[in-house]
């Protein structure tokens, strides 16, 4: 099951909903920051989910325009669910990220180009940090799981930052070294 498939289930889970009102939420809580989840694939993944018999959709009257199909869990959902859960709690996953990419790359470019993106790439960090912060204040109080999944995400950017700045040093000392 992918992380996107996951989210879907994990919030029909909460109560029954809609396309929509799936996008709304993932919206409201900021989801897109630590799922790959986008608009366009929302209804895709129902449908797929509905397939799979994870999910059941029923036409229910709208307060305005056309009905619209809402989705409710299944029992199968219920299990694929736990098992998702029980998975994504207990088996660190591989990270893929452009910046192993530009590092793998660095000698392609010059020292002043990799100070400057590295430079970007730190206050784009920082930038994200402050974003988060605000965004955790906003919403507080929260469960303590959803405090969980803040601490983390600032322990990890904090984490990079840190790397980001020491590596930066090297970099520079680096070019220092040639000169």
């Amino acid at each position: 099951m992918t992380n996107a498939e996951l989210a879907i289930l994990s919030l029909v889970a909460e109560k029954p909903r809609h396309g929509y009102e799936i996008e709304s939420v993932i919206e409201e809580r900021g989801m897109r920051e630590w799922t790959e989840i986008g608009f366009s694939s929302i209804y895709y993944l129902l449908k797929k989910l509905e397939g799979e018999e994870l999910l059941e959709g029923r036409l229910e009257a709208a307060e305005r325009g056309p009905a619209r199909k809402a989705y409710r869990i299944t029992p199968a959902g219920w299990k694929v669910l736990k098992e998702g859960v029980l998975e994504a709690l207990s088996i660190p996953q591989p990270c893929y990220t452009p910046l192993h990419l530009g590092l793998a790359n660095l000698p392609s470019i010059t020292h002043e180009e990799a100070q400057a993106s590295l430079h970007a790439y730190h206050q784009a960090l920082l930038d994200r940090l402050s974003n988060l912060h605000a965004r955790w204040e906003a919403q507080r109080p929260l469960p303590y799981f959803v405090e969980a999944m803040f601490e983390y995400a600032v322990a990890m950017i904090e984490t990079e930052r840190q790397w980001i700045v020491k590596f930066i040093r090297q970099v520079e000392t680096e070019e220092n070294d040639k000169d």
